[in-house]
């Protein structure tokens, strides 16, 4: 199994290596594909939600890609099939799944929030229990993950169950300015089809994988766990009994995708992904990070370890800029919001600086902006 384990880590290394800047989406994808969990990907256009998903898929040697963009006008036909016509002659009524999402090891659905009822039933039952049924036919699905897609988040309730099925929420944004120049040479060498031995990993090692996943032992995180999810539902996070049992599946991916059997309390660091609204992007940091932070093992996974470590002057310039735009602009009330949210994550970001120094200055100066905006309220 540890050859497995390094085969899939040598795959996610190939994609982040491909796209610059995307080592947390394409981290998360990894922990979702070993969980056998649903991912939905949150994001401006142009922001390489599907070529991400799309290189993944290509790395399962033996696998089937299904990919489909939905519209309102979507119908059951082009993502499940057409009915066998020459079954329908005989009576039966049965769909002709051939090149379709129910043969498909990796599903990806971009404007996955454009399904419309008559697509929605059978979408959910798929999601949710990897099975498809239609009418009198049903049949269990292969695939390992199913990834969705918007830039809008749902407004229509009739779309939460939708989005319910998919258990991480995954924020993918520009890359930071200082990442373009890095990004430009890959996405040009992406444009010009350069080849590169890409790593493989077969099907059946990834559902050898996912099997092995279940046998992790959580009983070392179990107590902080379930305290964590009441502290978050009673914060205004809504986590059903249903996405608390799941949950579990994606802290036990983390401990093995680390080379772990059981696991430890950084690889909560997952819980900060299950956000349902914007704003509980960074109520999530705060909560989880405070959690996180108590843990020092050297084999926590990358993505926890990223935010013990945060880089003092980034976190400077990041406040600075703050400061400019509060201080140069005309801001709307919903700009002064955002400002505001952003500045508590930076202030959370803060108390993981190692440097006393450079702690208490930055500290100061948020501090100090905190008093500009006391006064301007």
């Amino acid at each position: 199994m540890t050859q497995h384990i390094e085969k899939l880590n040598t795959v996610l290394t190939y994609v982040k290596d491909t796209f610059v800047g995307k080592n947390d989406v394409i981290d998360l994808l990894g922990i979702c594909l070993l969980a056998r969990e649903n991912a939905f990907l949150y994001g401006p256009p142009g922001t390489a939600k599907s070529a991400i998903v799309r290189t993944l898929a290509k790395t399962v040697k033996d696998g089937k890609n299904f990919e489909y963009l939905l519209t309102r006008f979507t119908e059951p036909n082009e993502i499940f099939g057409p009915f066998d016509i020459r079954k329908l002659k005989e009576g039966e009524l049965l769909t002709n799944t051939e090149g379709m999402m129910p043969e498909a090891s990796m599903v990806f659905l971009d404007e996955i929030f454009n399904a419309n009822s008559a697509i929605l039933n059978s979408l959910l039952m798929a999601l949710n229990e990897k099975i498809f049924k239609r009418g009198k036919e049903t049949k269990n699905l292969p695939a390992l993950m199913f990834v969705g897609a918007s830039n809008v988040l749902p407004e229509d309730e009739a779309l939460n169950a939708l989005f319910d099925r998919f258990l991480i929420r995954i924020n993918v944004d520009y890359v930071h300015p200082d990442l373009l120049q890095q990004v430009l040479l890959a996405g040009r060498k992406l444009e010009n089809n350069i080849e590169t031995e890409n790593p493989e990993i077969l099907s059946n090692e990834i559902r050898e994988l996912q099997n092995l996943c279940k046998t992790i032992d959580l009983k070392p995180i179990y107590e902080v766990y379930l305290n964590t999810i009441i502290n978050l539902r009673n914060t205004g996070i809504a986590i059903s009994d249903r996405r608390a049992v799941k949950l579990q599946n994606l802290i036990a991916a983390s401990a093995l995708i680390c080379g772990r059997n059981e696991a430890i309390l950084s690889d909560l660091w997952v819980l900060k992904h299950i956000w349902d609204t914007e704003e509980q992007i960074e109520i999530l940091e705060g909560i989880i990070n405070r959690t996180i932070e108590k843990d020092d093992n050297p084999k926590s996974h990358p993505q926890a370890l990223q935010n013990k470590t945060p880089n003092p002057e980034e976190v400077m310039k990041d406040v600075k800029i703050l400061v400019e735009k509060w201080d140069n602009e005309a801001l709307s009330f919903e700009e002064q919001n955002v400002i505001k949210d952003k500045l508590r994550y930076l202030q959370t970001r803060c108390d993981w600086i190692r440097n006393p120094e450079q702690k208490q200055y930055i500290q100061q100066e948020i501090e100090s902006l905190w008093q500009k905006i006391l006064q301007t309220v």
